[in-house]
């Protein structure tokens, strides 16, 4: 469609050049009328030549309008109208911060806070007296267990998994470019390696995911020889179970056989005109246990790289019976990525959207304490992915157990998403969700792989000032007591008092129920993820 749009203009720019010039010719005092029909010409020609601004390529013209109403912000109105913020799905605020970022401009401003200090919710941090100083904001985390032979130094905030498929390639060019310059890693989602992964040179999180795409056999089933073939490539530096993700939790999926390209059958190694199904649940393994050594075979096949497991914390027993499987088998994964249930940058049903699976704050601090109370937090890394866009949002999952933290959506931003939220359309304006080939276009690849590579450096900038401000010399050093809330009009908690971390094997010792977790531990089973009750 966008092509036509863009033939259009053209050609209306033309054939008013050519009314205006008769016009002179013709009609007494019709310069005027030429001088505005030059003068939109000369705008829809430089529209479509300009590489900064997707919308403008893909509108020219009439595309200008977007930055006019950008200012009126339909969800903010909604939000004064309703006067409920957290309807908004992506603020005002966190846009302007990660378009000022990813374009290097000054994100400083006058005349404080923004925020309503005294709102019961608000939260913040507490700084030091005697501040330190960073010398580097190149914030890394190492992982790889005792059972890793090719351990990552991680970035501490890295691209979240959204799939070439659901990404243009254009999109996914710019993602992977920018994490090369930058250091960061990029997770490839459950689509597969595509080309364009690899035409990055990006570090690569391969995440594999019930459909088994790019590792899987005619019928659909885990294939180890393929899984290898990929998995030992240099690019992969880590490889990710995907059990579930917040946006649609407990849900597959299928992409049409009709919109399959041969690009992405090539990445999925699906066959051309058939529907693709992700189903529900996986194939490969139906208990704790037998999920464990899949694991294992997944860190040996991929030659002892960082293997673990991403979920939306569900049924929390369903958790620790995983973390019993630890234990009985003594096999454990590298890493676990907790996924918000508000995390999610695709389409994704209302209902799931809105009230299926764990927010992250909830579904890190229990994943957290469970490692704890089992004895095995210090052997695994927990990444965190849900909306983590401000320097804030990831020293407040530092601080809450994570080790690092992930985020789709501010990349998406980053790359030149405006929400239009036409994602499963085809219709994505800015070039960032679309398969067509004409749309991808406005997204201009070296432009927006820099300004990926800017929000990350300064994200990290920002997320180092805040840590020196706190008197530390990490963030990793971030723990609850740093965060502070208002829980109503006058009073503050502190986040260990909301948040505390679980004494370290409290559930071996079955010495502290505090919060349920004793209640779940004790009706948990290695061999199954069935309770051995009726409960959850």
């Amino acid at each position: 469609m966008s092509q036509y749009l863009r033939l259009s203009a053209l050609i209306g720019s033309v054939i008013g050049l050519c009314l205006s010039l008769l016009a002179v010719i013709w009609l007494d005092h019709a310069w005027i009328l030429a001088l505005i029909f030059l003068f939109l010409s000369l705008v829809g020609l430089r529209d479509m030549r300009q590489t900064r601004h997707a919308v403008l390529r893909n509108y020219p013209i009439i595309g200008h309008f977007r930055y006019f109403f950008e200012e009126i912000r339909p969800e903010i109105r909604q939000y004064l109208i309703e006067g409920d913020e957290d309807e908004v799905p992506f603020s005002r605020e966190q846009r302007e911060i990660v378009y000022q970022r990813a374009k290097n401009v000054e994100d400083k401003r006058p005349f404080g806070t923004k925020k309503r200090v005294y709102d019961s919710g608000y939260q913040w941090l507490t700084h030091s007296i005697r501040p330190r100083k960073i010398e580097s904001y190149d914030f890394r985390v190492t992982i790889g267990g005792p059972d890793c032979k090719q351990p990552y130094e991680a970035s501490i905030y890295n691209v979240s998994a959204m799939s070439f498929g659901a990404l243009s390639a254009n999109a996914i060019l710019a993602l992977n470019g920018g994490a090369k310059k930058g250091g960061f890693a990029h997770d490839t989602g459950e689509g597969g390696i595509s080309r364009y992964h690899r035409q990055g040179g990006g570090d690569l999180i391969w995440e594999l995911g019930s459909g088994y795409f790019g590792a899987r056999d005619e019928n659909g089933r885990f294939d180890p020889v393929r899984f290898a073939e990929l998995a030992s490539q240099p690019q992969v530096k880590m490889v990710e179970l995907k059990l579930s993700q917040g946006a649609k939790p407990g849900q597959g999926g299928m992409l049409p056989g009709a919109k399959i390209t041969p690009e992405i059958a090539e990445a999925r190694g699906v066959p051309m005109g058939v529907d693709c199904i992700s189903p529900a649940s996986h194939s490969a393994f139906s208990t704790p246990i037998e999920m464990m050594h899949f694991i294992a075979k997944m860190r040996d096949l991929s030659g002892g790289k960082p293997a673990g497991f991403k979920l939306c914390i569900g049924h929390r027993r369903e958790f620790m019976c995983i973390v019993k499987a630890m234990l009985e088998t003594g096999i454990t994964p590298d890493f676990i990525v907790i996924d918000g249930k508000e995390g999610g940058t695709g389409a994704a049903p209302m209902e799931f959207a809105n009230h299926m699976g764990m927010p992250l704050v909830e579904g890190l601090t229990f994943a957290h304490n469970t490692l704890r109370g089992a004895g095995l937090r210090h052997g695994i890394r927990l990444g965190a992915s849900g909306k983590l866009i401000h320097a804030f949002d990831i020293a407040k999952a530092l601080a809450l157990g994570a080790d690092w933290a992930n985020s789709a959506r501010g990349f998406m931003f980053a790359v030149g998403c405006i929400q239009a939220q036409s994602c499963h359309t085809n219709h994505c304006p800015t070039g960032v969700a679309t398969q067509d080939p004409a749309r991808q276009k406005a997204l201009v690849v070296p432009d927006k792989a820099e300004r990926v590579y800017n929000f990350h450096k300064n994200t990290l900038k920002a997320l180092g000032e805040m840590a020196a401000a706190a008197g530390l010399v990490h963030p990793s050093g971030f723990l609850p007591h740093h965060l502070l809330m208002r829980e109503k009009d006058r009073d503050m908690v502190t986040g260990d008092e909301v948040y505390p971390y679980m004494p370290e094997g409290f559930l071996l010792r079955e010495d502290d129920d505090r919060f349920g977790y004793l209640k779940r531990w004790r009706r948990a089973s290695a061999s199954q993820f069935e309770p051995l009750d009726d409960g959850v």
